[in-house]
């Protein structure tokens, strides 16, 4: 048997970087998965049609995380078309680096919104489901920056701390139902936004994890399909950090 046979994921910002990768992962353990994006385009259908590949259910929804209103409304419509949900993953995430003496308050907000206030609204849309479940996962994407601080990220790694801080008391709040609540710190991980970076950056970065690697996608959706699933079910409030050691 797969490990998410059965279950319903939500992924948000799941239609690229590490998002998709964890859909695809979940599907492939036999999870039907719904996944959001501020828009549907071309590579929504195409992602719909590599998780239907696996023999289970997908769609995608156009929906603003960091509005209260629109995450509610998508949650009460995935709820109706999938008839459950038992995993969420808060996957959507931006960055504004800028030192603080340049950041503007439009960056500030933008970031905190996107990266933490989005977390706070789906899962309060997410936990009435899962409290008449009496079960589900919820997994917050969070980033080394989050655990460490990094120089020009203030807005970024203050959002990411302030979602460790909510995952620990949400875990502590809905454990006597059995929903857990873990958190994921990636550290430098290969995507699309990674390969912008001058490739002398990319070095000296690799240079500083013990692992002499940049991590992968598949390397974070492996340890989401692990908070996820059964194999966990006594792990929760934990920050597992995916950095090759860089935070050690």
């Amino acid at each position: 048997m797969k490990l998410l046979e059965g279950k319903t994921a939500l992924v948000t910002g799941g239609s690229r970087g590490i998002g998709r990768t964890i859909c695809l992962k979940f599907a492939e353990q036999g999870a039907n998965v719904a996944f959001s994006d501020l828009m549907l385009d071309e590579n929504t259908a195409a992602l719909v049609e590599e998780i239907e590949a696996f023999g289970v259910k997908g769609k995608g929804y156009a929906s603003d995380a960091s509005s209260f209103d629109q995450s509610e409304k998508m949650v009460d419509d995935i709820a109706k078309d999938f008839e459950r949900i038992d995993i969420l993953v808060n996957n959507a995430g931006i960055t504004r680096d800028n030192l603080l003496m340049r950041m503007t308050e439009a960056d500030w907000d933008m970031v905190i919104n996107i990266n933490l206030k989005s977390v706070f609204n789906l899962t309060k849309a997410v936990q009435k489901y899962m409290l008449k479940q009496r079960a589900g996962s919820i997994i917050n994407m969070s980033s080394v920056v989050g655990v460490n601080g990094n120089a020009g990220q203030s807005n970024y790694s203050a959002s990411k701390a302030g979602l460790i801080g909510f995952t620990k008391s949400i875990a502590q709040e809905l454990g006597s139902r059995n929903i857990r609540c873990n958190a994921i710190a990636p550290g430098f991980i290969e995507t699309k936004m990674t390969e912008k970076l001058p490739e002398d950056v990319r070095k000296e970065w690799v240079k500083t994890i013990p692992l002499r690697r940049a991590g992968q996608a598949d390397d974070v959706a492996n340890v989401a399909t692990f908070l996820a699933s059964e194999l966990s079910s006594y792990v929760t409030g934990q920050v597992i950090s995916v950095c090759g050691g860089m935070s050690t």
